[in-house]
């Protein structure tokens, strides 16, 4: 039987963080259901360890932060991670991980924004700013997910050991997204229930600030694993400004067989050197980039065989022990 684990990132859900524990304990039994703490002032630990959950506890500040431990820490098949702020139903991330356990997706992303998001969230910039995200990431990666920042998924053990977690904050929706498309994991996206925090429970996220995290996210990203187009991007506009500052000067010398302005000429140049500057340097990082792909599949196969590896010493150790006890039965 395949194991599933429920992962609950959490700062300061007292209010919500026993209702979602007790839902998801409901919809997955066999599941382990780990809620982590990151500094928390509500007591809201007490609170998911008497609901039943295992606790345990990130001291740097940040969603990030709270993701890569949960994704070094814990060996499952199947991993579901959810907010613990009571918006997103448990029935739904059953959904996602039969997708993830039945048909091998490497990410299940539950879809917000196809059902209730609109009319539950009450936070206009977030709307914008989801729907901002989503067109920037579907343009450049030439995907079409719908929900780029929701914070219900589903994920299978490849995708949790191979992705390097690189942001601190809410910006992580962000990272793991790329890094599905980029990679060319699987991805799937099913329609789910979203409904508004319950009164007296706060968002942590902070509109400006965090939605200035995510572009910058994004620009960084796309730096990375697009350079020709992020470079080719750049070089177009210092054509464009080289353009505009030649062909005065050029128009003036035809007219008068003289270069009134020298100045602006030394800025052509320097504009156009700019220019072969960012296209080469995209056309050498591609390439740079394809090795990068080629040497993250062979990375993967390794940790496949790793786990296959280990799963049949633990296999072995465990018959072994059993072999010890019979004899240490027959004997007595």
């Amino acid at each position: 039987m395949k194991k599933t684990a429920i992962l609950i990132p959490c700062y300061n859900e007292s209010r919500t963080v026993e209702k979602v524990v007790r839902d998801y304990r409901a919809a997955f039994p066999d599941a382990a259901i780990y809620v982590y703490d990151n500094n928390s002032t509500d007591h809201t630990d007490e609170l998911a360890r008497k609901a039943g959950a295992i606790v345990r506890y990130e001291h740097k500040q940040g969603k990030g932060n709270v993701v890569r431990s949960m994704f070094r820490d814990i060996e499952a098949d199947c991993y579901v991670m959810v907010d613990g702020d009571d918006t997103y139903p448990a029935q739904d991330a059953v959904k996602l991980a039969k997708l993830v356990n039945e048909r091998g997706v490497d990410m299940a992303i539950g879809d917000r924004l196809s059902s209730t998001y609109f009319t539950e969230n009450k936070r206009p910039f977030h709307n914008t700013g989801n729907k901002l995200v989503r067109w920037l990431i579907n343009t450049f990666y030439r995907a079409d997910v719908t929900d780029i920042m929701t914070g219900l998924r589903a994920f299978s053990w490849d995708f949790v050991k191979s992705f390097p977690v690189c942001s601190k904050g809410f910006e992580i929706e962000t990272e793991m997204t790329i890094f599905a498309l980029d990679n060319n994991m699987q991805l799937a996206e099913v329609p789910i229930d979203y409904r508004d925090r319950p009164e007296g429970s706060v968002s942590k996220l902070n509109t400006v600030s965090d939605g200035m995290k995510v572009l910058k996210t994004i620009g960084t990203l796309l730096r990375d694993t697009k350079p020709f187009a992020f470079f080719t991007a750049i070089s177009v506009v210092f054509l464009l400004i080289t353009l505009g500052l030649f062909i005065p000067v050029y128009l003036n010398y035809l007219h008068t067989g003289l270069v009134d302005k020298i100045p602006t000429l030394i800025m052509v140049g320097m504009f156009g050197v700019c220019t072969l500057l960012c296209f080469f340097t995209g056309v050498i990082l591609t390439s740079l980039r394809k090795n990068q792909k080629k040497e993250f599949e062979r990375d993967l196969t390794t940790l496949r065989l790793d786990r296959e590896i280990n799963a049949k010493l633990d296999g072995l150790q465990a018959e072994t022990s059993m072999e010890d006890l019979c004899q240490e039965g027959s004997s007595s």
